[in-house]
């Protein structure tokens, strides 16, 4: 169990867990992306739906989620092609705070 103390266990729950997330969020995306073919109206009134804070607040989650699994599959590349490095843990943490400041560069960008 010592394994799990390790910052490379939790850089791989992250990414393991922010590709299940992404996956349930999937079909949403594509029920959104439907009411564009149902018509301008339908389209407007969910945009206009997508302007309440909480529905930002998600999409700042998101967008968290997908620069989390970003970095975790660089991670996992850079892991493939150079191997085993003793800075891997600055690494992991460095990947965490991308993901981080992309989505705080979101939420700012979104006026929240």
């Amino acid at each position: 169990m010592r394994h799990r103390a390790h910052a490379s266990y939790g850089a791989f729950l992250v990414h393991r867990i922010s590709g299940l997330l992404l996956t349930l969020f999937l079909p949403l995306h594509f029920w959104a992306l439907g009411t564009a073919i149902e018509g301008a109206a339908r389209l407007d009134g969910f945009l206009h739906w997508a302007e309440h804070p909480l529905v930002k607040l998600a999409e700042f989650g998101l967008v968290v989620l997908l620069a989390a699994h970003l970095a975790g599959g660089v991670r996992l590349l850079g892991l493939e092609f150079f191997g085993w490095r003793p800075r891997t843990q600055s690494i992991v943490a460095a990947g965490g705070g991308f993901a981080l400041a992309a989505g705080l560069l979101f939420l700012f960008n979104a006026g929240l």
